[in-house]
């Protein structure tokens, strides 16, 4: 059984559940290769924010074990968040992601383009970033880049990329990458806002085990307005939360039309 599909969560909204993380890395190897060829068929790249945390390692390890024959070379991957560490501490999303799949797959190291954490305090690396992500997508002051993917988190408190709860004016932000101050043992980091995340053409929640079954249920069936990830609703794009069995578990599926793929 692949997995189920169940519809009905809200416009454009999209819950899978699968089995295991098998089934749901072989999902998202498709659904990566099918929008990279879209965009690249109708604009001649593909441009997708990731992020890092332990979830998307086996993730990024399939689609470079998988994807060698991808159309790396027109493939530019940015990040959603970054801990203020340098790349070699294993915290980094970009060192990660670097290990696991950039030296994997022949991208040119100028598609790579990870958030600078050793040159400048947060707020110009936040300034930075920004200026960096208007100047790929041309984009001028106020209008706000269209990723063609984006890969999301949840946090057991609600939290995606490094908008945390209580984030002042996650949805007004001007800014499109802003810095995030630490805050007891957390470290300072860099994030894309909500209006870049909700500007994405398909944007997905990866997530799974039983400790994020309740956090689920809050963003997913309550959409809990005080929860920085139920503020997710990308505007003309398509929402998908790809859950594994356990993280889904407290979901009905009556909630919606379920069918097995």
């Amino acid at each position: 059984m692949a997995h189920h599909v169940v519809e009905g969560s809200g416009k454009g909204r999209h819950l899978l559940v699968f089995e295991s993380k098998e089934p749901m890395w072989a999902y998202m190897v498709g659904r990566f290769r099918e929008l990279s060829d879209e965009a690249i068929g109708e604009a001649g790249r593909f441009s997708a924010a990731l992020s890092g945390g332990k979830t998307p390692e086996g993730l990024y390890l399939e689609i470079a074990r998988k994807g060698q024959d991808m159309a790396w070379k027109s493939t530019h991957i940015f990040l959603v968040d970054e801990r203020f560490v340098p790349f070699s501490d294993e915290r980094s999303n970009f060192g990660m992601i670097r290990r696991t799949l950039l030296d994997r797959v022949p991208i040119p190291g100028a598609n790579a383009h990870p958030i600078e954490t050793e040159r400048a305090d947060p707020p110009a690396s936040a300034r930075e970033y920004e200026a960096a992500l208007r100047g790929f997508f041309a984009s001028a002051e106020g209008n706000i880049p269209k990723f063609d993917m984006i890969l999301l988190g949840l946090g057991e408190d609600g939290h995606t990329a490094s908008l945390f709860p209580g984030l002042a004016d996650g949805c007004a932000e001007k800014q499109l990458v802003r810095g995030v101050e630490a805050a007891g043992e957390r470290v300072a980091r860099i994030t894309l806002t909500l209006p870049v995340i909700n500007r994405g053409r398909t944007v997905f929640f990866l997530v799974t085990g039983k400790g994020k079954a309740e956090i689920v249920r809050r963003v997913v069936r309550e959409r809990e307005p005080g929860l920085p990830a139920s503020l997710v609703e990308p505007e003309g794009g398509a929402l998908f939360f790809v859950c594994d069995r356990d993280a889904a578990s407290l979901l009905e599926e009556g909630a919606g039309k379920a069918r097995t793929a």
